[in-house]
């Protein structure tokens, strides 16, 4: 192994698993919304944002569409 490198002449390349990183965001949730997922997620034994990020996930995954009417 050498002591030093340049990695100046290092070529980059694009992340393969950027689409996997995690990005926070803020959302305002009333507070019937929260107490029904806290509600939950203490029936669970889980924390209330892990139990939101699970249900989102699993919107994502069977492309669940909410219906307006």
């Amino acid at each position: 192994m050498k002591e030093e490198y340049d990695l100046s002449t290092m070529k980059s390349r694009p992340n393969p698993f950027a689409k996997q990183l995690k990005q926070q965001v803020t959302l305002p949730l009333g507070i019937d919304v929260i107490e029904y997922f806290e509600a939950m997620a203490q029936e669970k034994g889980i924390s209330c944002q892990e139990l939101i990020i699970l249900y989102l996930q699993d919107c994502v995954v069977s492309k669940r569409k909410l219906s307006f009417e």
